[in-house]
């Protein structure tokens, strides 16, 4: 570390700092680390995000994916509100400052609210009172996206701001490690809270770590702050130079009202609608924001390209939750199929740009940025076009469940004889002992009749609408029948539903480490227990002996354990018991997923990175900030399309919802199109350089004008002074 003994008026107008570290200012270690922090605080709370709306607080798929858009799109509208405030009233540092103040109480708010036990009273694991966790959970998500989009647009340009005119390799390095630091953050942070969620905590009952999940991301927030206010003394702090956008929309507000003023056919007609605001503002402001209104006009198309780059963060984490995760050594969890992306962001950016550009360059073809955003565009479509075949396969693999005016019904033979069941409108069923049937049966009627065994029982079955039910037969087939409740949709998170029906004379204690079932009196079942994929031992006591039972779990199953009356408990009971699959574990692999989140990547590569370098380019000087304002604004839209998309076609297959998505992109792809087609590339700078050199020709000759103005009051005050010193020797005379 060395000191400069820098003048500290010069440091203000270098931007630097007097501490350096191999030639960069250490203030920027600072910030890199506060954002690296920050990033793994915001990606790592939203990967687990809407698994928290659907399993943790209840709510169905479509109002997870709607809150979860309207939560990500907040995110992009508030860097507008962040970037008037540092401008024009508490400059870079003290937003970051205040605005991160505001984001860690919300991540904290968060963490609390997907705490179980604070409303749990009966301690059943489920929460009693939901109302106060929604509430928590919603004043957090809003001071997140308070805290996340209002320091946005601040980072990033309060770290350009630390180096000096003599640092401007240092300064391209660090906004490489900067993006570099963004992905990262969101790599790990994705790879680690899904695994947070997935542990099971609380203070009565064990359930999901969505407490842990968002607690860590706090923790990390409460970091990044830290870490920021240590290095305070070091930065050079910009004072605010007031607000560009606010002079924008004056402007443009002027323009508007001074042409409505002037409709009538009496006033001729100016080139450029902005071209009434001349009469107030400069003609250099007015052609500056005349370049950023034509790039502005190109955003419109934009926001669909964020509809459907933003629903792999919902729709597609749903999605994976009916897909089989194992991958041999490795068992992904849905929420951690999200880091594809960054994975294929941080390998995909250097091969295009050192390969793939350079190569399409060779072959003659002018691939314009325009152009790279149109492809960028059509690989988004392709992504969600393969999302709905691996959508196509996941259904082909679903239980067939019963309709709002159906009933379902699975036979169980209890006894140790094989019986024969006749069921109205299917053949006879022979049921072996201690067996169940391989199928449920649908019946559209409630009340069945049902004849069982050589002497025909004949019993009149009560069935419930829109219900799965399987009928308990004991081998005392004259006794009463007993129906227990099915489930009748996936386990959730890709967990297996696991129950026992005891078929003892004795009452039965099952129980493994994850779950207790409790309990089971004779002739009875108990209730679901969700177990997670992978092996598990259960243990069955009766009395003073018990014996082992285990089975391999894949994900999404259902099953009916029935414990016969032919047991003997010993040291093994494995082969004793009977296995009835209610509903089929996930069979559709995850690794299907990829293709869709290569295309995405691509997609966002030629879209996302190839649009802020061109807006960038085409913006004027002093306006970079307000297109930055405006692409933010395309992908806040984009999330909201997602909801009034969603709720005006309500279509009942996300298949369907996945081609109507990928078709509004092309055809918005094909508009876009054409508008880039006429779209004239510009140079702000050799623009602005006409107005300036026209301003000094102007400016000079106002000079030359004031100096011969200047010299014929020379000439004159001469003249007058030698008719005054004429006068004077005139009356010397005459006295004398």
């Amino acid at each position: 570390m060395c000191a400069d003994n820098e003048d500290p008026k010069k440091r203000k107008e270098s931007k630097g700092t007097s501490k350096e570290l191999c030639g960069y200012p250490l203030s920027i270690f600072f910030i890199v680390v506060n954002e690296f922090c920050e990033r793994f605080s915001y990606y790592g709370m939203r990967a687990v995000l809407v698994l928290y709306f659907k399993y943790f607080l209840r709510w169905d798929d479509d109002l997870a994916t709607s809150i979860y858009h309207v939560f990500v799109a907040l995110c992009y509208l508030t860097p507008i509100l962040g970037a008037i405030v540092a401008d024009s009233w508490l400059g870079k540092f003290k937003t970051i400052i205040y605005l991160s103040i505001v984001y860690a109480i919300g991540q904290i708010t968060m963490a609390i609210s997907a705490i179980h036990d604070i409303t749990d009273t009966n301690r059943d694991g489920t929460p009693d009172n939901m109302t106060i966790h929604v509430v928590l959970s919603m004043v957090g998500l809003l001071l997140i996206a308070l805290g996340t989009g209002g320091i946005k647009p601040c980072v990033a340009a309060f770290g350009g701001d630390q180096f000096g005119e003599h640092q401007e390799k240092q300064r391209r390095t660090f906004f490489s490690v900067f993006y570099l630091c963004i992905n990262g953050g969101s790599l790990l942070s994705t790879i680690i809270t899904p695994i947070l969620r997935a542990q099971e905590c609380g203070i009565y009952s064990q359930q999901k770590c969505y407490s842990l999940a968002f607690g860590v991301p706090a923790a990390l927030m409460v970091v990044a702050l830290v870490v920021f206010i240590v290095g305070s003394g070091m930065y050079y702090k910009a004072e605010p130079q007031g607000n560009i956008m606010h002079d924008v929309c004056k402007c443009i507000g002027f323009a508007i009202k001074n042409r409505f003023r002037h409709r009538s056919s009496q006033y001729p007609k100016r080139k450029h609608w902005m071209d009434w605001a001349e009469e107030k503002y400069a003609k250099l402001l007015i052609a500056q924001i005349k370049m950023v209104l034509k790039v502005l006009f190109l955003y419109i198309p934009l926001p669909m390209f964020w509809t459907l780059f933003d629903q792999k963060g919902s729709r597609w984490t749903l999605q994976a939750t009916t897909m089989d995760g194992n991958f041999g050594l490795l068992v992904i969890q849905p929420d951690q199929m999200q880091t594809v992306n960054p994975i294929l962001i941080l390998t995909l950016v250097p091969i295009m740009d050192s390969l793939i550009y350079p190569l399409i360059k060779k072959c003659g073809l002018n691939f314009t940025s325009l152009k790279r955003m149109t492809v960028g565009m059509m690989m988004a479509a392709i992504a969600f076009i393969c999302a709905a075949l691996v959508q196509i396969e996941i259904d082909k693999t679903l239980p067939t469940f019963p309709s709002a005016f159906q009933s379902q019904l699975k036979l169980l033979n209890m006894g140790s004889n094989p019986v024969t069941v006749k069921l109205p409108g299917i053949d006879p069923l022979v049921l072996p002992a201690a067996q169940a049937s391989n199928e449920f049966f649908t019946f559209d009627t409630e009340l069945i009749s049902i004849s069982i065994g050589n002497s025909e029982v004949v019993k009149n079955i009560s069935l419930a609408k829109e219900k799965r039910q399987t009928l308990l037969i004991t081998s005392n087939i004259s006794a009463n029948w007993m129906l227990t409740n099915d489930l009748t949709s996936k386990p959730q998170e890709g967990n297996n539903a696991v129950r026992f029906i005891n078929g003892m004379n004795t009452a039965v204690n099952v129980s493994l480490p994850a779950a207790d079932f409790g309990e089971i009196e004779s002739l009875y079942y108990s209730n679901y227990s969700q177990i997670s994929n992978g092996k598990s031992v259960f243990t069955i006591r009766s009395g003073s002996q018990s014996c082992e039972y285990s089975r391999d779990f894949g994900f999404g199953s259902s099953y009916t354990f029935f414990i016969p009356s032919t047991l003997v408990i010993g040291p093994n009971c494995q082969g004793s018991i009977t296995v009835a699959e209610d509903i089929k574990p996930n069979s559709v692999h995850m690794a299907l997923q990829i293709p869709q989140y290569f295309f995405i990547t691509v997609g966002e590569v030629m879209f996302s990175v190839t649009g802020l370098e061109f807006s960038y380019s085409q913006a004027p000087s002093n306006m970079k900030a307000v297109l930055q304002a405006g692409w933010l604004l395309t992908v806040a839209v984009g999330n909201f399309i997602v909801l009034i998309v969603a709720e005006l076609a309500k279509l009942p297959k996300q298949w369907a919802e996945y081609i109507l998505f990928a078709s509004l992109l092309v055809v918005v792809c094909f508009i876009f199109s054409i508008m880039a087609h006429f779209y004239t590339y510009m140079d702000p700078a050799e623009i602005e350089a006409q107005f300036t050199k026209k301003d000094d020709e102007d400016d000079e000759d106002d000079k030359s004008q004031l100096q011969k103005e200047q010299l014929e009051m020379v000439k004159k005050d001469s003249i007058k002074s030698h008719e005054d010193e004429d006068e004077d020797d005139t009356a010397k005379q005459s006295r004398m």
